[in-house]
C-alpha cells in the first residue's frame, strides 16, 4: 500500500488548528466510505491509517470507515461527498475519470512498463498533478493505493482478443475502459461492483475485469471459473477528501 506521510501531516494539522477553537472533549470525525470488504488489503491500510491518526492527534481527529458500500456505490458515495454528507471516499482512477479527465491516464491499457514505473508516476509530478486535478469538482486526491493489475475473467479462457468478441463485459463507468473493451471486440457493460456477482450468475454479463483480490474476496470465482492473467491495466485505488474538509 502507498500511504504518503502527507496524509498524516494534513490530518494532524487539522487537529492542531481545531484545538485552538474547540474544547479537548470534542473531536473532528471524518467519515470515509468505500465499497470493499473488511478483508480487502486497502481497507486494512486505511484502518491502520485511522488508528495512527487518532493516536498522533490524541483523539482530536478520528476517521470513521464505512466499508462494503454501506453508504452506497462508489458513484453514490462520491456524490454524497460533493454534497457535504461525507468527508472522504476510497474510489479508483476509473471512477474518477468522470470527475477529472486527467485520471484517464491510469485507464490506458499496457501503459506502464512494470511496477516501478507505475509507482514512479504516482509519486512524481504527474501523479501529484492528477490528484490535484479534481479540485473544481469539490474534492482532491490525497494518496494512491496499489489495487493490482486488472485481468479478464469469464466462464471460458480469454487468450486472445478474438475470445472477447460478442461477450458482454462488465466495466467500470470509465470512457477509457469502455473504449478499450469495444476496441477488443467486446460489448462493454458499465455496472456497479456490488451488482456484479448476481449479473455474472444470471448471465446479465458474460465476463468482467478486475484484480485477483476482488475476484477472490467477492466470490466472483464461484460464477466465473476462468481468470485470464493478461494484466491489461494498472488502475490505482485513490483516497479523496472534500475541499471543505481539507480546507478546514
Amino acid at each position: 500500500m502507498m500511504i504518503r506521510k502527507s496524509i498524516l501531516t494534513v490530518l494532524i494539522g487539522t487537529a492542531l488548528s481545531l484545538s485552538i477553537s474547540t474544547s479537548a472533549v470534542s473531536a473532528t470525525i471524518l467519515k470515509l466510505s468505500h465499497n470493499q470488504s473488511r478483508d480487502y488489503a486497502v481497507h486494512k491500510a486505511m484502518d491502520s491509517m485511522a488508528k495512527e491518526v487518532r493516536e498522533l492527534t490524541n483523539g482530536e481527529v478520528r476517521i470513521r470507515i464505512y466499508p462494503d458500500a454501506q453508504l452506497g456505490t462508489q458513484r453514490e458515495s462520491m456524490e454524497l461527498m460533493q454534497n457535504g454528507a461525507l468527508d472522504m471516499v476510497k474510489t479508483n482512477a476509473a471512477e474518477l475519470e468522470a470527475f477529472a479527465p486527467a485520471y484517464a491516464a491510469f485507464n490506458l491499457p499496457y501503459l506502464f512498463r512494470n511496477k516501478s514505473h507505475y509507482y514512479d508516476v504516482q509519486k512524481g509530478e504527474v501523479g501529484e498533478d492528477i490528484l490535484a486535478s479534481s479540485r473544481d469538482s469539490g474534492f482532491i486526491g490525497i494518496t494512491y493505493y496499489d489495487a493490482g493489475a486488472r485481468s479478464f475473467y469469464a466462464s471460458k479462457p480469454i487468450n486472445t482478443p478474438e475470445d472477447l468478441k460478442g461477450l458482454k463485459i462488465r466495466v467500470q463507468p470509465s470512457p477509457s475502459a469502455i473504449s478499450m473493451v469495444k476496441a477488443l471486440g467486446g460489448n462493454a457493460t458499465p455496472l456497479a461492483y456490488g451488482e456484479l456477482y448476481t449479473a455474472l450468475q444470471q448471465g446479465v454479463v458474460d465476463a468482467a475485469e478486475n484484480n485477483i483480490p476482488s475476484y477472490s474476496l467477492s466470490r466472483h470465482s464461484e460464477v466465473s471459473k476462468f481468470f485470464s492473467l493478461d494484466e491489461h491495466t494498472m488502475v490505482p485505488d485513490v483516497l479523496v477528501i472534500s475541499n471543505k474538509a481539507y480546507d478546514s
